[in-house]
């Protein structure tokens, strides 16, 4: 009897275990479509508040989102020539295993390791068609992870837009301050470029003078403020998006106000 009561134990258990295993497959399935909608309005809305079209608490559905983005143009840029890539499917470059270039370690400022070699941009018109916002993606090294963000430029492809970081792990109330709408809206109309046209915004200990191009540094987070100073530095630079921003200049007969 006290075999057959254990094997008949086994079997329940392993019965419950299939079952359980079902359900979980089964949500797991069901719920795919659900949650690749939500990543790509979550994708969206971060988008729309670099470009400024949003407020940073701002909440709207995926109807209100694709109207905002009417007037945007998604391109694939090559970052080493700076061109775009009419031909290129934005969906598809952001999925290619093989779309990336490693850097070299003098290069890597922003302790990446590695780049896409095309990535997607977004271009923001306004009613009269001209350049109002031109989104970037960012990533690189904080303290304790990796930054993910969008850093936009207005349509004069020097002055600061706006920042926004969606994704890391660095330390709340010190660190995690970089997603701290208050802090990101200190970046608004900085000047981007120096007169050589270099790189210039900085995040520096202590309050920065509202003329130049720095940004308040966050107490307590003096290596995470400089994790995000090269981040911005290497995107904004000729191993980033530097080459494109020129192109975009000529194209648009813009020049940066240096």
């Amino acid at each position: 009897m006290a075999k057959e009561s254990i094997s008949r134990t086994f079997a329940v258990a392993a019965g419950l275990c299939v079952v359980c295993a079902l359900i979980v497959a089964i949500a797991s399935v069901s719920l795919k479509g659900a949650q690749e909608r939500n990543k790509a309005l979550d994708k969206q809305v971060n988008i729309l508040r670099a470009a400024g079209l949003l407020q940073p608490t701002e909440k709207v559905d995926a109807s209100r989102a694709a109207e905002l983005f009417e007037n945007c143009k998604t391109v694939v840029v090559d970052l080493e020539s700076g061109t775009i890539d009419e031909s290129a499917d934005p969906a598809e470059i952001e999925k290619d295993p093989n779309n990336k270039i490693k850097l070299d370690k003098a290069d890597d400022i922003a302790s990446i390791k590695e780049i896409p070699a095309k990535t997607v941009v977004y271009l923001f018109y306004d009613e009269t068609g001209e350049l109002k916002t031109v989104v970037l993606p960012i990533v690189g090294s904080g303290l304790w992870s990796v930054l993910y963000g969008f850093f936009s430029l207005d349509g004069d492809l020097n002055s600061t837009a706006n920042i926004v970081f969606y994704d890391h792990g660095e330390t709340p109330g010190l660190g995690g301050e970089i997603s701290n709408p208050v802090w990101t809206a200190k970046w608004k109309g900085k000047k981007a470029f120096n007169q050589n046209g270099e790189p210039a915004l900085r995040v520096i200990k202590g309050t920065a003078d509202p003329a130049s191009s720095d940004i308040d540094g966050i107490s307590g987070a003096t290596l995470t403020g400089k994790g995000v100073t090269n981040t911005v530095t290497f995107w904004l630079g000729e191993k980033g998006f530097g080459p494109f921003l020129k192109n975009l200049r000529a194209q648009n007969g813009s020049k940066s106000e240096n």
